[in-house]
């Protein structure tokens, strides 16, 4: 069988156990004799377990059976499915992918964002990362003239954000984030770099959102006052991980972060508009506040002009 018709079948497969949370070997074979792949043919045992044994290779999924249980399968570690993990990432590609694929009539009913920018040098940062090899480039800001020059860095992790690809890297002993669409001239290096042992890219962005770290901004308590609209939103879609529900009632409900108020936490804040807004600590408030009333000052000076 085709590479590419494997992959359709793991897939379907990983989706159907996903979506039933506990099914039996006899219950997926009533599924898949329903589909277009199985062409009338039942899965047999040993391919079963050969694409159970492909899916943890690939995709780090790992489906188990409870023999207790009437002999169901299930996803036993689902954490690795959340919103922001890669494999929940690559499930949904290449789920939709998929799709596409076997209708044609589809390519027009499925609107997707833009492919994230900054591409044309991930495979060789992945290569790099790969073997803890440095690397070298020119950088360029945006509104910044100045090209800068990096002739050794060293790649630590890369963040989608936004449809921008970042990457984390070490330069001269001290973390920097760039944006990989506004890097130049890239070079993989043949000297190799040691990964700090202790290193953790989750922890590392553990109390920020977004991609940008500020040390001169510690991680605090937040709450957020949301209002009765936007809330189901926010339960469904949390703004950060350690967001919680502290108080509810029929008009509003007030949210607790524990996150480090940087730029990008306070642009998001913004970007929810009058939906939602800050209650404490007061300098978040304040924060937050002068960013409106420098927004405000800004509109009013376009309309003087």
């Amino acid at each position: 069988m085709k590479t590419p018709e494997l992959f359709k079948e793991y897939i379907w497969l990983l989706n159907t156990i996903y979506q039933a949370d506990m099914i039996s070997f006899a219950e997926i074979n009533e599924k898949w004799l329903r589909s277009e792949m199985s062409g009338g043919v039942e899965i047999s045992r040993t391919t079963f377990n050969r694409h159970k044994d492909a899916i943890e290779d690939i995709f780090g999924i790992i489906i188990e059976c409870d023999k207790k249980n009437g002999f169901k399968y299930y996803i036993a570690n689902k954490s690795v499915l959340r919103e922001d993990t890669i494999q929940n990432w690559m499930l949904s590609s290449m789920t939709v992918h998929t799709a596409v694929q076997e209708g044609i009539s589809l390519q027009k009913r499925i609107l997707l964002e833009s492919i994230p920018s900054g591409y044309k040098y991930l495979q060789s940062i992945l290569e790099a990362m790969k073997t803890n090899h440095c690397i070298s480039f020119t950088y360029q800001k945006y509104n910044d003239a100045e090209v800068k020059n990096y002739p050794e860095a060293e790649p630590y992790c890369l963040k989608l954000y936004k449809q921008r690809w970042y990457m984390l890297t070490k330069v001269k002993q001290q973390f920097r984030t760039f944006s990989l669409d506004r890097i130049k001239n890239f070079e993989k290096l043949a000297k190799s770099f040691q990964l700090d042992k202790d290193f953790d890219a989750e922890d590392y962005f553990h109390d920020y959102f977004g991609v940008f770290r500020d040390e001169s901004t510690p991680p605090q308590k937040i709450v957020i006052r949301v209002s009765k609209a936007e809330r189901p939103y926010l339960r469904d879609l949390p703004l950060h991980h350690s967001q919680k529900e502290i108080f509810a009632n029929d008009e509003y409900s007030d949210f607790s972060y524990f996150i480090s108020p940087t730029d990008d936490f306070i642009g998001e804040i913004l970007r929810k508009k009058n939906r939602l807004y800050v209650i404490s600590p007061i300098e978040v408030r304040s924060k937050v506040l002068k960013s409106i009333q420098e927004m405000e000052k800004n509109y009013k000076k376009q309309k003087k002009t």
